[in-house]
C-alpha cells in the first residue's frame, strides 16, 4: 500500500550546501555542537507523528516541491531515506554513522539548518537520533493532515522566485521573497513596490509584503491590464498602473507556483498542489471567477501550466514527470508525453502549436512532436535541474533557466543553441521574456534580478530594491554576443 505524505509549508531550512558553505566562511568563530540529552521514552519514534513534523519546519523550504537543494528530496519518508547527491545520509540502526544527525547536531559541516535559522532544539535532535536508532522506521497507517501553521519568512530568505516583463515593455516584475518590485525596464531603476496593507507582523506592524510566504509565481496578463502573483495557498490580482489589490483567491491546498494566461486575457490557469498528493490545475475567468478545474491530472504537484497559441488546449507538468495536454474548457486529456526521468519544472508551446518543450529535474530540456505524440528531440545543455521555460513571441526560440546558473536560448526546431546570458552567481529559479526577444530578465537564490539585452546578451542592469539597504550592483562584464539566427 502506497502512502501518501502531506508537507507542511513552514519557514526554516537545510539550505543547499554551497550556501551554508560560503555564511560559514563570513564568521571564524564555530558554533558549538546542540548538546545530546538523553530522552525518558519507552514507545517507539513515530516518522509520521514525531519525526516528519520536525523535517516540515527546519529542512522542507529547500528540499521539497520545486526546489530540491543537494538533490535531496525531504517531502516523502522515501526521499528521506534516499538522500542527495551525497547518497544516503541515514543509516538505519546507526545514527553515528549518519551524516544527517552530524549536520543536524552541529558536529560537522556544514551545519544544518545553517546559522542564520533556528537549529534543532536538543529534543527534537534526540528523537530524530532515537528515530535512526531503532531503525529509522517508515510511516505506518493514515493519518490526518496536521494544522499548517504559517509565518513570515527570516529577513535574510530573499531568493527571487519569479520574474515578469510587461506586455509593452515598460515594466519588470519581480517576486523577492515576500516582496514584489516593480523597475523600469529600460533603466533597471526600482520604481515601487505592491504591498499587501492587511499583512502585519505579531507586533501589529505593518509587513511591507505582498504575501505572508514566498512569492512563488509572478505573471501579467498580455493586455497588461493585471498582474498575478502566486504565494502559499493563495494567488493575488493587483492592478500593475496603480499596485492596489483587486481580488484575492485562496483556497488552494498549497502554494500556487506556476501562473499562465490565455492570449485573448480573458482567463488563467494556476499550477501548484503539495508534493506528494494530486497536483493543482485550476482555471479562472480574468475576474478570479473560478471557471473549471482539471480534476486528478497530476498524481504530484503542477509545476508548469500554459494554454497554446489558440487557447483552445492547456499543457501541464509535474513532479509524476508527465506532460498533459487538455482540451479548454471541458479538461479533457488530449495526449500525455513520457520519457523525462525526474520532476518536470516546466512546459511551453511553439507559436505554431506543433510542438511543445519541456524543462526537466533530470537536466533535460525535451522538445515534443505534438501532432505525432512523440518526443523528436532532447537537449542536454544544462548540467542541473532546468527551472524555468519561456517561448520568445512568435518565434522559434526559448530561453531556459537552470540551476548551474546559467541562463540559455534555443531554437526549438533543431536544437542549438542560440545565446548564453552570464553573469548569475548562484541557483537560477525565473526567467521571462519580453515577445519581441529584446528583453530578458532572470532571478534567483542570489536574491538578485538580472535584466539583459536580449539581441546582445549583455547585462542592462542587476537590480534589487533599494530598502534592502545594498548599495547598486554593478555588471559584470559583457558575455560573448551571438547572433540571431535567421528566421
Amino acid at each position: 500500500m502506497t502512502m501518501r505524505i502531506p508537507v507542511l509549508l513552514l519557514v526554516g531550512c537545510l539550505c543547499s550546501v554551497e550556501w551554508v558553505q560560503a555564511q560559514e566562511k563570513k564568521s571564524s568563530k564555530d558554533l558549538p555542537p546542540i548538546p545530546e540529552i538523553k530522552l525518558d521514552r519507552k514507545e517507539p519514534v513515530v516518522y509520521q507523528k514525531d519525526i516528519e513534523p520536525i523535517f516540515a519546519e527546519k529542512c522542507m523550504y529547500c528540499h521539497s516541491g520545486n526546489v530540491i537543494e543537494g538533490k535531496y528530496d525531504m517531502s516523502t519518508y522515501a526521499g528521506v531515506m534516499k538522500g542527495g547527491k551525497r547518497g544516503a545520509v541515514i543509516i538505519a540502526g546507526k545514527s553515528s554513522e549518519s551524516i544527517l544527525y552530524h549536520f543536524s547536531s552541529r558536529q560537522k559541516k556544514p551545519i544544518m539548518p545553517p546559522k542564520s535559522e533556528d537549529p534543532l532544539t536538543p529534543e527534537e535532535l534526540a528523537l530524530l537520533k532515537l528515530w535512526i536508532d531503532q531503525g529509522a522506521k517508515p510511516p505506518t497507517g493514515v493519518r490526518e493532515k496536521a494544522k499548517i501553521v504559517l509565518n513570515f519568512p527570516p529577513a535574510l530568505v530573499k531568493p527571487v522566485r519569479a520574474v515578469a516583463v510587461s506586455p509593452d515593455k515598460s515594466i519588470v516584475a519581480t517576486g523577492r521573497g515576500n516582496q514584489i518590485h516593480l523597475f523600469d525596464a529600460k533603466t533597471g531603476n526600482f520604481l515601487k513596490s505592491l504591498v499587501d496593507p492587511n499583512l502585519k507582523h505579531p507586533d501589529g506592524k505593518p509587513a511591507a509584503a505582498a504575501h505572508m510566504s514566498l512569492v512563488e509565481s509572478l505573471e501579467y496578463a498580455p493586455d497588461g491590464k493585471t498582474l498575478i502573483s502566486g504565494s502559499f495557498q493563495e494567488a493575488i490580482l493587483w492592478d500593475p498602473a496603480t499596485g492596489a489589490i483587486r481580488k484575492r483567491i485562496d483556497g488552494f491546498a498549497d502554494r500556487v507556483v506556476a501562473i499562465a494566461f490565455s492570449d485573448d486575457s480573458q482567463r488563467f490557469v494556476t499550477g501548484g498542489g503539495a508534493p506528494t498528493e494530486d497536483g493543482e490545475i485550476k482555471i479562472f475567468k480574468i475576474d478570479g471567477t473560478p471557471e473549471f478545474e482539471v480534476k486528478s491530472g497530476h498524481s504530484d504537484t503542477v509545476f508548469g501550466v500554459r494554454f497554446s497559441p489558440d487557447g483552445k488546449m492547456l499543457a501541464t507538468c509535474g513532479a509524476d514527470k508527465f506532460v498533459k495536454v487538455w482540451s479548454v474548457p471541458d479538461a479533457k486529456l488530449i495526449k500525455s508525453f513520457e520519457g523525462h526521468t525526474h520532476h518536470v519544472m516546466d512546459v511551453g508551446w511553439k507559436a505554431d502549436g506543433k510542438f511543445l518543450a519541456s524543462a526537466g529535474a533530470d537536466n533535460a530540456i525535451k522538445v515534443w512532436d505534438f501532432e505525432k505524440g512523440e518526443q523528436a528531440r532532447t537537449i542536454n545543455g544544462h548540467s542541473k535541474q532546468v527551472t524555468r521555460l519561456m517561448f520568445v513571441g512568435k518565434t522559434p526560440m526559448f530561453i531556459t533557466a537552470s540551476g548551474d546558473q546559467q541562463l540559455k536560448m534555443w531554437n526549438v526546431d533543431n536544437g542549438g543553441n542560440v545565446r548564453n546570458f552570464g553573469g548569475s552567481k548562484d541557483y537560477l529559479y525565473a526567467v521571462s521574456v519580453s515577445t519581441d526577444g529584446s528583453l530578458v530578465v532572470s532571478g534567483g537564490e542570489e536574491g538578485i534580478t538580472r535584466l539583459y539585452n536580449g539581441t546582445s546578451g549583455a547585462i542592462i542592469k542587476e537590480m534589487v530594491p533599494p530598502a534592502d539597504g545594498k548599495p547598486e550592483v554593478k555588471p559584470d562584464a559583457k558575455p560573448e554576443a551571438k547572433p540571431m539566427p535567421k528566421k
